[in-house]
This record gives structure tokens, sequence and C-alpha cells, in this order.
């Protein structure tokens, strides 16, 4: 009782919006979770690691419901995790998650056909992985998690420092190898397929798809290429000076995102202007704040561009006439 009153008092005052959108994704992350491994993952004895994977393995063995499986193994790793780990909110989704995934497990199987909705493994591991990812990153998105083999995994990096994907890659991989003891090899690669899946699909889920580009411009003519691209692309544009290298020069460094229909337009714009700029352009997933504007679709226009690029260089000669 000590112990949970100190933690109590440690929580900050709760923010309900947050809370209630946090345990919707939890709820649509563990029902998603619920229906792939019924659909996907038992039918087929194959799984990314896991303790979905364990529950697989002592349910062969000993004829114990995977459900239950799941959650005699989970219990004590959540409990392990609240004693070493201490983050009371954490746990406290993390167990929400792992009682509707594992009771559901059991319940939905009643309702499903046992022999899944695919009879190529090829398939199942695949989809399996797909639905998997969605179900792992609507529940990070929640701020929960799924895995008790991941509550282990925190708990070894930081006694060790060893990176968590070298550890997930251990555990899960270790799994495997005992699926594929129990099941046979053939269904060993396939889990390794569907843990490759599943960690991509993850990823898109959380971080979304790669919709804008990351671009940097090195460039003699700072002012007139930055000027063009904020009346054509209607974007923001950030300088700042760097040095050459090789040169020991100081060159201009221009930086802005755009949609990724834009990048066509913008390399137009910026060889129109300075053809030999050094142009990198990357790959980004979110941006927050700045100017945002809808992208422009097409091809750039030329009479807009060398009507915009006619102004441009009146205004640059007036301010060069003015200062001589």
């Amino acid at each position: 009782m000590p112990v949970m009153s100190t933690y109590i008092k440690q929580l900050s005052p709760i923010n309900w919006r947050e809370t209630l959108r946090n345990y919707l994704l939890l709820t649509l992350g563990a029902i998603v979770m619920m229906f792939n491994f019924n659909i996907f993952w038992a039918p087929s004895n194959i799984a990314p690691g896991g303790v979905g994977g364990l529950s697989l393995i002592l349910n062969y063995h000993t004829g114990i419901p995977r459900g239950i499986g799941m959650l005699l193994i989970n219990i004590p790793l959540i409990a392990l995790g609240f004693w070493k780990l201490g983050r009371f909110r954490f746990l406290v989704r993390t167990l929400y998650v792992t009682i509707i995934y594992t009771v559901g497990v059991d319940v939905t199987a009643r309702f499903l056909p046992p022999e899944g909705i695919v009879n190529d493994l090829l398939l199942a591991a695949l989809y399996g992985g797909v639905l998997g990812g969605i179900g792992y990153g609507l529940v990070v998105h929640g701020r929960g998690m799924v895995s008790g083999t991941g509550i282990i995994s925190r708990i070894i990096q930081l006694r060790t420092g060893i990176p968590l994907s070298q550890l997930y890659i251990f555990i899960d991989g270790f799994i495997i190898i005992a699926l594929g003891l129990t099941f046979g090899w053939e269904r060993a690669l396939y889990g390794l397929i569907m843990l490759f899946v599943m960690g991509l699909a993850s990823d898109y889920v959380l971080e979304g798809p790669s919709v804008i580009r990351v671009v940097f411009i090195v460039t003699d003519q700072p002012e007139k290429v930055g000027e063009m691209l904020m009346k054509r692309l209607g974007v923001g544009v950030t300088r700042w000076m760097g040095e050459g290298m090789y040169t020991n020069e100081e060159r201009s460094i221009l930086f802005c995102t755009v949609a990724r229909p834009d990048v066509e337009i913008l390399s137009s714009v910026v060889s129109e202007i300075d053809s030999s700029a050094f142009v990198v352009i990357g790959q980004g997933h979110q941006t927050k704040g700045g100017m945002v504007r809808p992208p422009v679709f097409g091809k750039p226009r030329t009479e807009g561009s060398r009507q915009a690029m006619a102004e441009l260089n009146q205004s640059s000669g007036d301010v060069r006439g003015e200062g001589g």
C-alpha cells in the first residue's frame, strides 16, 4: 500500500480528452490484433515471435487455450515491468490491452473458422504481418504496449545499454527458432517474413506516409532562389551560411519543405535561376508550424515563372540602382 500510494501521488492531473483518445486507440488496436491472431496466426501456426508465438507453442504441447496462455505469460511480465520501470499509467494501459487482446482471442475463436481464411502460408505471413503491424501501431499511438517481451527488452536495455532493436531481434528470433522446432522450419521462415512486414506496417502507422520532401539548396544566388520559391510555391525558406571544406568558401544554404507533387516545380525553379546549385531532396513524414499551403500540382507554368522572374529581376535591378 505505501508503494502504491507513492505512485498515485506522483501522477499528474488526468487529461480526460487525451485519456479517452488513448483508450479508444488501445481498444481498436487490441480488436485488430485479436482478429488477426485467429484469422492468420493461429490457423497457420506462424507468429513473429513475442508472447503470441509462445502461446502457440504452449497450446501445442499442453492444450491450454491460446488467449489464456498469453495472459498467463503476460501478467508476471507486466508485474515485473511495474516493479522495474514504475510507469504506472503506461503499465495500466498495457494491462488493459493485454486483457482485451487475450480474452478476446479465446472468445472470438468460437465464431471464426479454425482453419482461417487462407490456405497459403505466404498470404498468412504477409497479411498477418500487415494487420499485426496496424494493431501494434494503434496501441503504441495510444501510449501502451502489446507484447510482454517488450517489457523484458526495455528492462535489459536500461541495465545494459544494448539498443532495443537488437534486443527485439534477439528475443523474437529465439522464439521463432522455438516455433521452428515445434512446427517446422518452413513456418519459422514465414515467421521471419511476418516479423519484417509487421515492422514496416507498424512504422507506417506510427510515422505516416512519406508525404513531404525536405530540401537543402546550396546556391550563390540565395535571395533570388528563396524569393522565387516563396512566390511560386508559397513555402517558407530558411537560410544559413556554410563553408565548403574543399574550397574554404562561404556559401548560402537554403532549407524548405514541399509536398511530393511539387518536387518537379522546385527543381525547375532552382535550375532556372542557378543551374549550378547543389540540391538535396530527402523524405519527411510530418511538418508542424511554418507556412502551410496546399500543394501545387502539375508541371510548372512557364508563363507564370517567367513573369515572377521578370518581377524579381526588376526589383533586384531597382535595389542595385538605388545602392549605386
